[in-house]
């Protein structure tokens, strides 16, 4: 087998990345189930040369990642996209492995992937892969979308009374809490490995990170006048999106859960959204009973793989 070039692209260089044709199974597993296709930013895309990167074997792209993220962010925020040829495995592994780069990987699935041999095989293709060069898988996950046009819009509840919180420091307070006893793998995985205040500042920043405002936010109270939990409504770069929700320990047992999806939903449609995109983690069992009561379709699933050294 002739020896493998692995290098970043260069500009006007995105039909090269485009060039992979993965097989037939692997097309329906990954970022093409978005239907987006390929651009680097010198060629009107959003992706950055030198972060999209190639496997060359006899001058033919056998393998090929592509990492995110918004335009003046400094590190790459996921790597996006992660495929390669048949046969082409340690390939893919191997330019991982070279790059020097590193985003979480989702690995994007439709909800019927583990009933069609096809699909599973590709998917644990790529999985295997990413596993070869070093990340682990974390969590699976739902991923949702809600419609005006085919989702009923929920009945608000009327048991809560949601405020806005301005101050930083008391929204950071109840977001402690919230972190005692959570079910989110990424929230529990940052506490544990770095501390509470470090999965509190990522939390927040990713909050921060979102294109909506941050007086979205509501804190939400029940009649006596407690702190119940809090939902943070959302605008990512693909549009609205349920942003956060999650009930302080005290109040859990309740059903509030629902109570924050429905009012996020409204709060949303009410700022003018028509399609609202939210995920859980697949094992966040309470949650996901949620989405569905709340007539939220799970649309895709996906697969989250971390680095362990993080």
């Amino acid at each position: 087998m002739s020896d493998l070039v692995i290098r970043p692209l260069v500009a006007g260089e995105s039909a090269l990345f485009s060039s992979l044709t993965p097989d037939a199974p692997g097309a329906e597993v990954g970022r093409v189930l978005l239907g987006h296709s390929f651009a680097t930013t010198d060629e009107g895309g959003e992706y950055r040369p030198e972060w999209s990167w190639v496997a060359l074997r006899d001058g033919r792209v056998v393998a090929r990642a592509a990492w995110w993220a918004k335009p003046g962010d400094a590190e790459p925020l996921a790597l996006d996209w992660f495929d390669f040829a048949p046969g082409e495995a340690d390939a893919a592994a191997e330019l991982l492995r070279t790059a020097p780069l590193y985003a979480e990987y989702s690995l994007l699935l439709p909800p019927d992937w583990r009933e069609r041999p096809a699909v599973t095989a590709a998917a644990e293709g790529r999985a295997a892969a990413v596993e070869a060069a070093g990340l682990r898988r974390l969590v699976e996950r739902y991923r949702y979308e809600w419609t005006a046009a085919d989702c009923p819009l929920p009945e608000r509840t009327g048991r809560l009374e949601y405020r806005p919180e301005p101050d930083d420091v008391a929204f950071r307070a109840v977001m402690a809490r919230i972190m005692d006893g959570t079910l989110d793998a990424h929230d529990r995985r940052m506490a544990e490995r770095h501390g509470l205040a470090a999965a509190l500042d990522e939390a927040i920043g990713f909050f921060d990170w979102f294109d909506s405002p941050n007086d979205w936010r509501r804190v939400a109270y029940t009649p006596a006048g407690e702190v119940a939990g809090l939902h943070v409504p959302a605008r990512n770069p693909g549009g609205p999106c349920i942003g956060f929700i999650a009930v302080v320990p005290e109040q859990r047992g309740h059903g509030y859960a629902y109570d924050l999806l429905v009012e996020c939903t409204h709060d949303l449609v009410g700022h003018g959204a028509t399609k609202i995109a939210a995920a859980t983690d697949r094992t966040n069992f309470p949650m996901a009973r949620n989405f569905a009561k709340a007539g939220y379709p799970v649309t895709q699933e996906r697969v989250d793989f971390v680095r362990d050294t993080d």
